[in-house]
């Protein structure tokens, strides 16, 4: 049964915020902002850094469609504010949001659960720059609470690793270091309880970085994604899995890199994807029949069990 839009009430589409991830959560909540709209929804930006919160009790909103990527929208801060004025909103609580953003922590406990993940360990500063050679090179350095693979760097050999960790400390004080996983990537959209046709991405970039994700035309994404169906079906309940064990929920996405030798390799989450002309849930949303103004509706469903 259709809902009538004026179910939803006055909805505040969050987007922008303070993290590095501003400029794309602009591009993603106008993008759901003018896709609430063409379906009739009374919707209304609201960016968290020009307007108060205190703006969402008191102007008459009933609902949040969170678009906010990174920390201070991704990562449960917004999550927990809304819950303390009672304000229903968009995809995971506040615990599936916080231990999504966090790499680290996320991977301790998809380690824990038996999940598939490569070894990895936290550095805090330069002292355990040797836990991380001890993985072997190559090695990913990433800060362990940022998204779109900002601060991100691969790392060939000793020369290189102090620098690429000063560079990922700019950005967080807690940084992963991970054993380079040789092999193919593919991304998981979950919605509702339902996993996506997969994509398989491809870049000639060193890894499928900020350039390759928003600005190069060179990235490719295939959909379907090449592999079997058995094969695809059982990626696609490990990414459930994955999305289920920390909690997350409503939507989001799960990334994964198959070593040929090893298999499938949980390698993140993200609770808020983003979704610009070029972003991966769109694009699996569509190969299932679902477009995007549909995709966003969809979401903002999920907001009437909440009130």
């Amino acid at each position: 049964m259709t809902v009538d839009p004026s179910r939803f009430g006055k909805v505040a589409v969050l987007l922008g915020g303070r993290s590095a991830e501003r400029e794309v959560s602009l591009k993603s909540g106008h993008a759901v902002l003018d896709a609430l709209r063409r379906r009739g929804v009374d919707a209304h930006p609201v960016d968290p850094q020009t307007e108060p919160l205190e703006g969402l009790v008191g102007g008459g909103f009933q609902r949040a469609f969170i678009v906010l990527h990174g920390r201070g929208g991704e990562d449960g801060t917004m999550q927990g504010a809304l819950e303390t004025i009672g304000l229903p909103y968009t995809g995971s609580g506040v615990l599936g949001s916080a231990l999504g953003m966090d790499k680290y922590r996320c991977k301790l406990l998809w380690r824990a659960c038996g999940l598939p993940t490569a070894d990895f360990t936290l550095l805090r500063s330069a002292a355990d720059l040797a836990a991380a050679e001890a993985l072997g090179f190559p090695l990913m350095i990433k800060p362990a609470r940022e998204g779109s693979s900002i601060g991100m760097a691969k790392v060939e050999d000793r020369s290189g690793l102090a620098a690429a960790f000063a560079e990922a400390a700019g950005f967080d004080a807690l940084v992963l270091a991970e054993r380079w996983i040789r092999g193919a990537e593919y991304t998981c959209a979950v919605l509702g309880t339902k996993a996506l046709p997969l994509i398989k991405l491809e870049t000639p970039r060193a890894f499928y970085d900020y350039e390759a994700k928003y600005r190069s035309d060179s990235t490719r994404y295939l959909c379907p994604c090449g592999l079997s169906p058995a094969d695809e079906a059982q990626m696609q309940d490990l990414a459930l899995e994955a999305f289920r064990s920390v909690g997350a929920a409503g939507w989001g996405r799960v990334d994964i890199m198959v070593e040929p030798e090893l298999g499938p390799q949980l390698l993140e989450i993200n609770t808020v994807p983003g979704m610009t002309d070029h972003s991966l849930v769109p694009m699996a949303a569509r190969a299932s029949g679902l477009g995007f103004d549909d995709l966003v509706w969809n979401i903002l469903e999920t907001t009437l069990d909440l009130a």
